[in-house]
């Protein structure tokens, strides 16, 4: 576990010297967003109680909160990897490193990992000025951590797919775009046709905008366990695809 540990660190050292040194165009990139989307959906298009008794920016601010651990960790680690794989070829001599695929897989999820964090806490306690019904506890930062890592593993699963710069242009466009505006950040999935309800429920970003709202609403949301469940099963496998791409040599 200990050879584990520091093998990740070793992986995620450059990014985690690229994360300090640009650390102030990561702060804007990663607020700018959010902000845009809450002031935007939180108060331009909606006012007034949602229909489980709390206002609408209170219901949205955790939707967003979730979009942000998908925007961000998703592009951080998936845009980073991209980069090294295909342009500075950094990334076949890491491979020729001695070092454990499950330390690969971890050290490069980690950029993405703390720029979700940053993005999402950063977006909570300004929602928590702003909406008094929202709490902060030990189970949100924990979903958040979840939701972060799950997004932050796609990211590196779809780097490792991607042929070209255009081909992760068009992943993303497929992937992360569709999520963005269906997944439940901007109003409840339970109100949708059962149908549509079955398919949001099998894409991820669904189950974090889920679990998020449930632990920032504990007084109005009963907490859903097994989408937190649900939710860690997507990590694992994503987890397994990005070991498997790097076992199988398809990157």
């Amino acid at each position: 576990m200990s050879n584990l540990l520091v093998d990740t660190f070793h992986v995620a050292w450059g990014d985690l010297m690229f994360f300090k040194h640009n650390f102030l165009n990561i702060l804007v990139m990663s607020i700018m967003s959010p902000l845009l989307y809450l002031i935007a959906f939180g108060y331009g298009l909606r006012t007034g109680e949602t229909d489980i008794g709390v206002s609408y920016v209170a219901f949205v601010i955790p939707g967003i909160a979730a979009l942000s651990s998908l925007s961000s960790s998703f592009s951080a680690s998936a845009t980073r990897m991209n980069v090294q794989r295909l342009y500075y070829k950094s990334f076949d001599e890491m491979m020729m490193c001695p070092l454990s695929l499950s330390s690969i897989v971890l050290g490069k999820c980690v950029l993405g990992l703390m720029r979700g964090l940053l993005s999402c806490f950063l977006l909570y306690a300004l929602g928590l000025f702003l909406a008094p019904e929202l709490v902060l506890s030990p189970l949100i930062i924990i979903c958040i951590i979840v939701s972060c890592m799950t997004f932050s593993l796609l990211g590196v699963a779809v780097a490792l797919l991607a042929k070209s710069h255009q081909t992760m242009a068009t992943l993303n466009s497929l992937i992360i775009l569709p999520m963005t505006f269906l997944c439940g950040t901007f109003f409840s999935v339970s109100s949708l046709n059962p149908v549509f309800q079955a398919i949001l429920y099998c894409l991820p970003l669904t189950h974090a905008s889920e679990i998020i709202r449930g632990a920032a609403l504990p007084d109005y949301i009963d907490f859903p366990w097994i989408s937190l469940a649900v939710l860690i099963a997507f990590a694992a496998a994503f987890f397994a695809i990005d070991v498997y791409l790097l076992k199988t040599k398809k990157i």
